[in-house]
């Protein structure tokens, strides 16, 4: 019998930070590397994906090009973890009817739903966060507060996870969220396993936030 999968998609858009979507998705993917090495004792192996308005190049905030798999629009199901990234891209992504409305009708058929760093600004402004506990990039706090006001935010979190939603502060801050959820699904040794195949210091503790001191201290490029 066929080991089954989980697909892990992350939801690209122009002027998006790269590390918001690789960060995440090189954690699902060494874990899925890992449990091939330990077959049959290795678990469920993840595949990955970028999603975003439409197939091909996506051009990040730095410059660098991402290649979307498939258009966001087309998915109908079969994600377990979907997560939005963040970047200067979302102050556009908010105003994104369409991604919106689809992301409110993909909700209820993932696993999981997240986001890192302004990411979950576009899932505050979606309503999907209302009565939740979430977090944020710190520098940048007040644009999540005005996204969400029904929001429960966190302001010392590295990451908040509540019921099936799972949200990073800032950037490399996803990267811990995501072994995080390696360690809750198939425990810390794994996660750690993974932490030092990519050779990253991992924050364990969720509460441990040293960029909670720099709340709001940010200054946003003109639009």
């Amino acid at each position: 019998m066929a080991t089954p999968t989980r697909r892990v998609a992350v939801v690209a858009f122009p002027d998006v930070q790269i590390l918001d979507v690789t960060g995440p998705l090189e954690v699902f993917a060494v874990a899925a590397r890992v449990a091939r090495q330990l077959r049959p004792a290795g678990g469920i192996p993840y595949e990955v994906e970028v999603l975003a308005a439409k197939p091909g190049p996506v051009r990040t905030q730095s410059g660098l090009q991402l290649v979307a798999d498939r258009s966001w629009g087309t998915v109908r199901g079969g994600i377990d973890t979907l997560l939005v990234a963040g970047g200067m891209g979302t102050r556009r992504a908010v105003a994104d009817a369409a991604l919106l409305a689809w992301l409110r009708r993909i909700a209820p058929r993932v696993r999981r739903l997240g986001s890192v760093c302004s990411g979950t600004f576009v899932l505050a402004e979606a309503g999907l966060l209302d009565g939740r506990r979430a977090t944020s990039n710190k520098m940048y706090f007040q644009l999540a507060r005005s996204q969400g006001e029904r929001v429960n935010w966190v302001t010392a979190a590295r990451w908040v996870e509540d019921g099936p939603f799972a949200t990073s502060s800032g950037v490399s801050a996803g990267t811990d969220m995501a072994l995080a959820v390696i360690a809750r699904l198939y425990g810390a040794e794994r996660a750690e396993q993974i932490a030092i195949q990519t050779e990253y210091t991992w924050h364990r503790d969720a509460s441990d936030d040293p960029f909670a001191r720099y709340l709001d201290q940010g200054i946003l490029p003109p639009a």
